[in-house]
């Protein structure tokens, strides 16, 4: 078997942050400072520092201490969603429907690398979470999935796929093990 070392270069394709350096820097500090600390317990505050950096966000949405958001610009966040202290790595667009719920410690990564590549291609892909939709605690959704609408990715699962709606996933990779039925 012939083995080829990985460029020193790392491959980046059409990659684009989507914002000046400046706004970088800023954006930096004020997630360290603000967002990531969790020395800012009030949501309105945090939801208004989201808008001013370029983030499409609803109304009462509720945003948790100890959040971090890669880039802010890239993330849209509509009606009465819940966004604990999870992690958002938004290389690409993550869009997050109404009534969703994003748990403690649950992770949205946008961005992998083409490990049979010798260039180690960049690859990102948009993530969405339809209305509905709930993250568990401590699960973690891949580049290019949808969560479908009213969907469950249950704690510590890994969704690789999309997932289909009002059903319920568990497991790594997540699979469905049963319908989700809402009750009045």
């Amino acid at each position: 078997m012939l083995k080829t070392q990985l460029h020193k270069n790392f491959d980046t394709g059409n990659f684009k942050i989507g914002a000046s350096k400046l706004k970088q820097l800023l954006w930096y500090f004020t997630n360290v400072f603000f967002f990531k600390s969790g020395i800012m317990p009030i949501s309105s505050i945090l939801v208004v520092l989201l808008r001013l950096f370029g983030a499409k966000v609803g109304k009462e949405v509720r945003i948790k201490p100890g959040i971090y958001i890669k880039y802010p610009w890239k993330l849209e966040i509509d009606d009465f969603s819940w966004l604990a202290d999870c992690y958002l790595d938004n290389l690409d667009e993550i869009k997050i429907g109404k009534n969703c719920c994003i748990s403690q410690q649950a992770v949205l990564i946008t961005g992998n690398h083409n490990y049979t590549n010798t260039k180690f291609s960049l690859i990102t892909g948009p993530i969405v979470l339809e209305d509905g939709a709930w993250i568990g605690a401590r699960a973690t959704v891949g580049p290019g999935v949808t969560i479908h609408s009213h969907a469950v990715l249950t704690m510590g699962s890994v969704a690789t796929k999309n997932l289909m709606p009002y059903a319920i996933y568990h497991g790594t990779p997540a699979i469905q093990v049963k319908d989700r039925v809402i009750k009045a």
